[in-house]
């Protein structure tokens, strides 16, 4: 029912690191039968099998937005796609027109759930702070009002399973598309 409601069109995720994109996109396209695009694996594909954090490192937070921009333009020349993107993504306006092509879902997860999913990773350049539980915090304070302008607003719950939150993404779909998307 959903795809049908779809019409191809693709979904997006947006969110924050460590809210599940990447794993809620690939259960979801499988649900809709899209392909599934996570951006920062094409980046670090692109980059020669970099790291983001070595990107990052190397060429810096500005040169890193600037491909995940041109990275964004490329995969939404498709459909029938759900496309995991990186929490940034929604900091340049640019980016915005791409999204605006799909829907767009927020991923919205508690900022302590956050940092209790990414204590461990020091994958995250954002996060190499001493204190990454106010980074984050700081980030996503930042960041909530562009988030907000997504089409849809998932707040997940810390007992929720990536199945569970796929399955409520499906049902609210139909709800936010009040006539077939065009």
């Amino acid at each position: 029912m959903t795809n049908n409601l779809l019409q191809g069109v693709n979904v997006y995720l947006i969110g924050m690191m460590g809210s599940g994109k990447t794993t809620v996109g690939r259960l979801l396209a499988q649900h809709l039968h899209y392909g599934f695009v996570d951006t920062d694996e094409v980046i670090t594909k692109a980059a020669g099998n970099k790291p983001i954090t070595q990107i990052f490192a190397e060429e810096g937070e500005t040169e890193f937005r600037q491909v995940e921009t041109e990275v964004l333009s490329e995969v939404c020349a498709f459909t029938r796609l759900v496309i995991s993107t990186g929490g940034g993504i929604i900091l340049q306006q640019k980016n915005w027109s791409y999204l605006h092509h799909g829907l767009i879902v927020w991923l919205d997860v508690p900022v302590e759930v956050l940092y209790t999913r990414l204590a461990e990773d020091n994958t995250r350049p954002l996060l190499q702070d001493t204190n990454p539980l106010e980074k984050l915090r700081s980030l996503l304070q930042k960041r909530q009002p562009l988030y907000a302008q997504a089409d849809l607003r998932i707040l997940v719950r810390e007992e929720e399973t990536p199945e569970q939150i796929t399955i409520r993404i499906i049902e609210t779909v139909p709800s936010v598309l009040k006539k077939p998307v065009i």
